[in-house]
């Protein structure tokens, strides 16, 4: 194992994005095992305030010197803050990507969290067979 950082508040999932829960409210990021295998990030598509995001589909991109990755929401709900910072810094995803690297805030519809997210000691597992 890489010694990717893997905080056990937050679920993941197997697109390799995280996400944190607060009621209502997702925020949502890519995880330190993810921005590891783009390496350097360069550009970050990032959604409008007040778009509405569906479980399992695309909600930006994110581009490194070596690839370019769709963001995949684990949930659906309506974009109630982005990341402003990642406009001008990318790179906060390869050196914060839990804190000061986090993409969206949704308001997450009713039921709008996708089934098969996993916790922190199962999601270090699935990047480790990989």
């Amino acid at each position: 194992m890489a010694g990717w950082k893997t905080p056990e508040n937050l679920m993941y999932a197997r697109t390799d994005e995280w996400i944190g829960l607060d009621g209502d409210t997702a925020t949502l990021g890519i995880s330190d095992y993810a921005q590891d295998q783009l390496n350097d990030i360069v550009f970050v598509d990032l959604p409008s305030v007040g778009d509405t995001i569906t479980a399992g589909e695309s909600f930006g991109e994110v581009e490194s010197v070596k690839a370019s990755s769709e963001l995949i929401s684990p949930v659906s709900g309506t974009v109630i803050a982005v990341n402003e910072a990642l406009r001008s810094q990318p790179e906060l995803l390869n050196s914060d990507p839990y804190a000061g690297g986090w993409i969206v805030r949704l308001r997450v519809s009713d039921g709008g969290v996708v089934e098969g997210l996993m916790d922190a000691a199962g999601y270090t597992t699935f990047c480790a067979q990989r």
